[in-house]
């Protein structure tokens, strides 16, 4: 899915912001354009929470752990999203990613 442009902008809401681990900060344009040609490897995903912050907004926190295949070398990532509800479903306001020293 996150190759399909269309489906991503229907999830991300106009005025989407990401501050990605590195610290640099993602437009909603931007992430449509990174997403559709970038190399993913999926991620374990752990200690995975959603609470209801207000009506209609959920915030989701997580960890995720990412081992290079060649290295063996782990890397993980603090991270949380900010949805929330409109008339046709939920969609993705903020995220942020923080790397884990």
């Amino acid at each position: 899915m996150r190759r399909d442009r269309v489906r991503v902008a229907e999830l991300l809401a106009e005025d989407f912001v990401e501050i990605g681990a590195s610290g640099r900060i993602w437009t909603r344009n931007e992430i449509l354009d990174l997403l559709a040609t970038e190399e993913f490897q999926p991620p374990v995903i752990e200690e995975f929470v959603c609470r209801q912050i207000a009506d209609n907004v959920l915030l989701a926190t997580y960890r995720t752990v990412r081992t290079d295949a060649e290295t063996g070398q782990r890397s993980i990532a603090l991270r949380s999203s900010l949805w929330s509800k409109k008339s046709d479903g939920w969609c993705l306001r903020f995220h942020q990613g923080t790397i884990v020293p």
